[in-house]
């Protein structure tokens, strides 16, 4: 079972500035047993990077219309049921399942605060400057405010299909966005900037080798990347290579009109 001192311990290895921003991403299942789970995990990381930010996002905020926008990676006229189910978003909204148990373990924490983007809300503590960069129209915004401050992603027993970071990479270098609703106080908002499919992203390792710092802590790699490299680095990849980062085969409607507004076919 490991500990917090072990956990520290393993963090610590990677000798990330006290001082640097990090944007960390968590699997608690690759650990293996942890003495105290969520909260022994997020307190190690916390003590050993005191400024951290996670994305809080919250997907049942969101609906699907009858009619928009062509091609924008989507199937209009099919939320059915879950458009009936979704939920109106509010500051004290958990975050989803999907995103593991830590990020909503830090949402929580006396210190954290959270931006009010109704679907791609980060959360964190120390990153206060990040999340009041972002807005309805730059959501991926604070992770431009981390890299500037030479912040790294930390990736916690999880690879790069979770690291949201290659998604604003992917922005910087042109790559198409698209546009989701979500439920809010006010009515239904259009959310303009919503990646594209993270299935491919693995494809990035290889040319991040010489930047990532790794150890193993019980069953799980951590790994930890500056930001600025790996931004760079991605942005290049598709700058050559429109189809880079992207899955060789996937049924993700946005896979194809990426391809599509590249001038490609699927």
């Amino acid at each position: 079972m490991l500990t917090f001192r072990q956990l520290l311990k393993s963090i610590r290895q990677l000798d990330i500035p006290p001082n640097a921003p990090v944007i960390a991403h968590a699997s608690l299942s690759a650990f293996g047993e942890i003495h105290g789970g969520a909260e022994t995990l997020l307190g190690a990381l916390m003590t050993a990077c005191p400024r951290v930010m996670m994305p809080a996002f919250t997907y049942k905020t969101m609906i699907i219309p009858e009619v928009g926008p062509e091609n924008n990676g989507m199937e209009y006229g099919t939320g059915g049921d879950r458009n009936k189910m979704a939920e109106f978003f509010h500051p004290d909204m958990p975050v989803d399942p999907l995103m593991g148990r830590v990020p909503e373990r830090l949402r929580r924490h006396p210190s954290a605060k959270r931006s009010l983007h109704p679907i791609l809300s980060f959360t964190g503590v120390g990153v206060e400057d990040a999340l009041a960069a972002q807005t309805l129209d730059e959501p991926l915004a604070p992770i431009g405010v981390l890299a500037e401050s030479e912040g790294y992603v930390l990736l916690l027993g999880v690879d790069h299909t979770v690291n949201t970071s290659i998604h604003y990479a992917e922005k910087l270098a042109g790559r198409k966005q698209f546009i989701r609703w979500a439920l809010t106080p006010k009515g239904v908002v259009a959310c303009p900037g919503f990646p594209g499919c993270s299935d491919g992203f693995n494809q990035i390792a290889p040319h991040l080798e010489d930047v990532t710092r790794r150890v193993l802590a019980g069953r799980a790699r951590v790994q930890a990347i500056p930001l600025t490299e790996l931004l760079a680095t991605a942005r290049r990849l598709i700058e050559m290579n429109p189809r880079a980062l992207l899955p060789e085969t996937s049924s993700d409607p946005r896979v194809r009109d990426t391809l599509r507004a590249a001038g490609l076919e699927a």
